[in-house]
């Protein structure tokens, strides 16, 4: 059947080696290290021409089977001699006589990454037939067989891994952790690689069960498949005494952190992450010029104004106090003028879209800046469900969108919301559904000017809030997370000269607070949508 060549003796002294590769980085100096370190080639279609047109010598998988590639290639390695070669255990007798009876060549390293289906899908003209010819059959068969026998066989999935095997092999430096370790890359990488067909499967217009047809049961399926691949090891998480890792989505959202580029400063820390994290969510629900500073994961002040600069300058009067330290994110290009003010007090982390050549001149002065720019926050798409972890679980939920537009709210007062008011009540709901409840913000010309975050009751929220704008408050607006239970944050807002108050309503004591909004001269407006942030 086949020209046996038997490990350790004969013309291949390492064995066989089966590379099959869709993705040929490094594939060639790969390929002549095995040549040199004893392996004979074996392998088909593409990779076996950019292997012969190097110079190497190598076996066609057909010339082993005996039996030639079929229905355009779907069907090449799906054979009982390359997966016994694979998959014969060498520590058992029954097993490598079965190989010499049946003339099989033992196939001691594979090296396969599959068909790229994730990139196929991701092009808008590719039709549906065309993702399915991207569903890769043998070469996760292939990879599986391999993993599974990793004592006798070194299966390889990434040609990043090309190098250090390499070197592991000329050395004669191959370790059981070293093969357990590439053996269980393989079954996390084929199991993202099966995730990214069933999510085709169910939720792309192209696919059989397009996503206007399947239930709505389908936004949250009975099991959920994901892959997260490590990016950095941290010096340590909330604490010193903590050990942490960042980790991000094998497919990352535009707009979010694991798609961006730290262009300068020291390594992000734990906190950094967290805090950088809840700063670019914050700014991407803005559409005119914003500027957001976050401290543990509130934000301590939030501006929007027509340009860039007065935003910076406003959301820095919002707290400049709580700003030390803090992160900041703005979503237009940091210019220099703004660069200049930001040089002069103590940051650790600012994100935006890009840096004006002088600005990051500018910042770059302070060597432990973290610098991050990440491409999308002027237009971010869709969030997808948020995702929390819980002891032994996760709770999954459609983002808590803003409220843009005052339609559905309601005047409940006898004095009416004029435009400024109107104006200022939109941006504290928008503000107010980053802030942890029970949350309360004091807003005045798009701006924060006193914000009460997490507290357990309202009113001291509500005291927290105002005692931070101080005298700013007169002629400002409130806006409250949720209902209020009692008229008394209604008086302490009209004792520190607020205007007007916008809330969700829904007590059923909303009557006395009304009353006394009436009474103390105050608007006061009902959005009928609470935004609990926990």
């Amino acid at each position: 059947m086949t020209g046996k060549q038997e490990t350790g003796v004969g013309r291949y002294p390492a064995g066989l080696a089966l590379l099959s590769v869709s993705d040929k980085r490094g594939l060639v100096d790969f390929a002549r290290r095995l040549v040199g370190a004893g392996f004979g080639l074996v392998s088909s279609g593409g990779t076996a021409g950019v292997l012969r047109e190097a110079g190497l010598e190598v076996r066609d998988v057909s010339e082993l089977t005996g039996f030639p590639e079929c229905l355009g290639g779907r069907v090449k390695t799906l054979h009982p001699v390359i997966h016994a070669g694979i998959l014969a255990r060498r520590q058992l007798a029954e097993d490598l006589d079965f190989l010499e009876t049946q003339g099989i060549d033992q196939i001691n390293l594979v090296a396969v990454n599959l068909y790229p289906f994730a990139a196929t899908v991701a092009r808008p003209e590719a039709g549906f037939a065309d993702c399915v010819e991207q569903i890769d059959i043998g070469g996760p068969s292939l990879l599986r067989a391999a993993a599974k026998n990793h004592e006798s066989v070194l299966v390889l999935s990434d040609p990043d891994d090309y190098e250090r095997v390499a070197s592991a092999i000329e050395t004669n430096s191959v370790t059981p952790e070293l093969r357990r370790e590439l053996a269980a890359r393989v079954y996390r990488h084929t199991a993202d690689y099966d995730r990214q067909i069933a999510d085709f499967f169910v939720t792309d217009p192209r696919a059989a069960v397009a996503a206007a047809q399947a239930p709505a049961a389908e936004l949250f399926p009975e099991r959920i498949q994901r892959s997260w691949q490590r990016r950095q090891l941290l010096r340590y998480g909330e604490n010193p005494q903590q050990l942490a890792a960042w980790y991000v989505d094998s497919e990352p959202e535009a707009a979010s952190l694991a798609a961006a580029t730290q262009i300068h400063g020291k390594e992000l820390s734990y906190n950094n992450i967290a805090d950088a994290d809840a700063a670019l969510d914050m700014v991407l629900a803005f559409r005119q010029p914003a500027v957001v500073a976050v401290k543990h994961q509130n934000p301590c002040g939030i501006a929007e104004r027509d340009n860039i600069q007065a935003a910076w300058e406003a959301c820095y009067e919002s707290d400049p106090v709580s700003i030390f330290g803090g992160i900041v994110a703005l979503n237009r290009p940091v210019t220099a003028e703004v660069a200049r003010q930001m040089h002069a007090i103590f940051l650790e982390v600012i994100i935006a879209p890009a840096y004006e050549p002088e600005a990051l001149a500018i910042l770059e002065r302070k060597k432990n800046l973290r610098l991050l720019a990440v491409p999308g926050i002027e237009n971010p798409p869709q969030r997808g469900l948020l995702m929390r972890s819980v002891r032994s679980g996760l709770l999954l939920q459609e983002e808590d969108e803003g409220q843009d537009e005052t339609d559905g709210w309601k005047t409940v007062t006898k004095l009416p919301a004029d435009e400024e008011i109107l104006a200022d009540a939109r941006f504290g709901m928008q503000v107010v559904r980053f802030v942890k409840s029970n949350g309360i913000v004091v807003v005045h010309n798009r701006a924060t000017l006193g914000i009460g975050p997490g507290q357990t009751n309202r009113v001291g929220a509500v005291e927290i809030a105002l005692r931070q704008a101080g005298e700013k408050a007169r002629g400002a607006v409130l806006a409250s997370d949720a209902f209020f239970p009692f008229d008394d944050s209604v008086r302490l807002a009209a004792q520190a000269g607020i205007r007007a108050i916008v809330q969700p309503g829904g007590s059923v004591r909303d009557e006395d607070s009304i009353r006394t909004a009436d009474e103390l001269g105050l608007v006061m407006l009902f959005s009928g949508r609470r935004h609990f942030r926990h």
